[in-house]
């Protein structure tokens, strides 16, 4: 059972995790939503259209300007109490590397610290049993926050994958959170190439069958577009085909931008593995 704010999962129950981007420079939607009504409104839209978690952030992932612990929580802090005030029974996370940050979110009402740097900041789990909310492990090879990998090798990557975000996971759970609040990632992109990301797919069910509830995060990357050589705003495709793949082996948790279709693509997955009725069954039986 998955435990996250006031909801819990079944161990087959796809949960996906609308992204919000509180920064200017997001890669994908270039900072639609940086000012609050846009983004309010992309909360509201995800919500209706089936995301149980909303991941707010306040730094892009990839290389660019300085953003200081104290601009990053100006653009989150407040943020997560308006969510929580207009949305109360939605799941909030907050994707943060910093202990500071996370500290000062969950006062203000999160439930989960997505920590997409692998645990760069011990304190960050810390900080998570502390508040008892949930927390993401996931590994990304070792690379400092908004870095590119150049070059990374790795003797066998999901070997590596498991050693780090199972170990991770494990110290959390030592420090106090809840264990099942804790979910691991592999880290797609993070501390990889595009070959290392499509391996990790490949074998998620060895990340499934370590118990830990798996999340992905897929959404338009980099390994899609350069599998199909297709630009940021031509990968929906090849992101739904992977999530289609990445829900056959085992993943639960997955963040994205496309959030009506993700869950087509889940609830298809799910009726074809026997874990959900059709929701209409008339063809035969009239």
């Amino acid at each position: 059972m998955l435990r996250l704010g006031r909801r819990e999962f079944e161990p087959h129950e796809p949960v996906i995790m609308a992204i919000v981007n509180r920064t200017p420079d997001s890669f994908y939607d270039q900072g639609a939503t940086f000012r609050d009504e846009p983004a309010l409104a992309r909360v509201e839209q995800a919500v209706a259209e089936g995301a149980a978690i909303i991941d707010i952030g306040g730094v892009k992932a990839g290389p660019g300007e300085e953003v200081t612990a104290e601009e990053e929580a100006r653009r989150t802090v407040g943020f997560v109490a308006e969510v929580r005030r207009r949305f109360p029974d939605v799941i909030i996370s907050v994707d943060t590397w910093r202990a500071e940050v996370g500290e000062a979110v969950c006062e203000a009402g999160a439930d989960v610290l997505n920590d997409a740097w692998g645990g760069v900041d011990p304190g960050l789990a810390e900080v998570a049993a502390r508040y008892r909310v949930g927390l993401v492990c996931t590994h990304a090879g070792g690379a400092e926050p908004r870095t590119r990998p150049h070059r990374i090798e790795y003797d066998d990557v999901m070997a590596d994958i498991l050693d780090v975000t199972v170990g991770l996971a494990e110290r959390a759970a030592e420090l106090g959170v809840p264990r099942e609040s804790i979910m691991i990632d592999p880290g797609h992109d993070f501390g990889k190439n595009t070959r290392h990301s499509l391996e990790a797919t490949r074998r998620l069910d060895e990340m499934a069958a370590t118990g830990w509830p798996v999340l992905v995060s897929l959404s338009n990357k980099d390994f899609v577009g350069e599998t199909l050589d297709r630009p940021v705003k031509e990968r929906v495709v090849g992101t739904l085909a992977t999530t289609a793949v990445s829900a056959w082996l085992g993943a639960q948790v997955y963040r994205v931008h496309e959030v009506a279709e993700t869950r087509q693509v889940l609830d298809m997955v799910a009726a074809i593995a026997g874990h959900r009725a059709p929701a209409v069954a008339r063809r035969g039986l009239a």
